[in-house]
């Protein structure tokens, strides 16, 4: 699997541990509310999460190989023109790579995984 199929999902540890328990991961609020699961690559993710998630503790990063989404994985104009992978359907479990903590660090900035591709 090359690097550019993977895309990220940034998402607190409770709402993630629910989706898990169901199978699915249907989305957070502003997913909902939008009609679709935000998704970053992986040079969006540290703007994603300083931008929507500032301050913000116990989340996680989620791996997905976007090729197994198929045609509900749309690429989209969003944030400074750049495309942004938008899913318009629930996450299986069985399409995620990994999970991995994004603690704060002292200065309240995300540490990233450092194996994102």
């Amino acid at each position: 699997m090359s690097s550019s199929e993977l895309i990220y999902k940034i998402t607190p540890r409770l709402a993630w541990q629910q989706a898990r328990s169901i199978g699915i991961f249907q989305g957070a609020p502003i997913d909902l509310q939008d009609g679709y699961i935000h998704f970053s690559t992986a040079n969006q993710v540290a703007e994603t999460a300083a931008k929507h998630f500032s301050n913000m503790d116990d989340l996680l990063l989620v791996a997905v190989n976007s090729a197994v989404l198929g045609e509900e994985l749309q690429w989209e104009i969003s944030r400074g023109g750049a495309l942004f992978p938008h899913l318009y359907a629930s996450l299986s479990m069985q399409d995620v790579l990994w999970a991995k903590p994004m603690p704060l660090s002292a200065k309240g900035h995300h540490i990233i995984p450092l194996d994102i591709q």
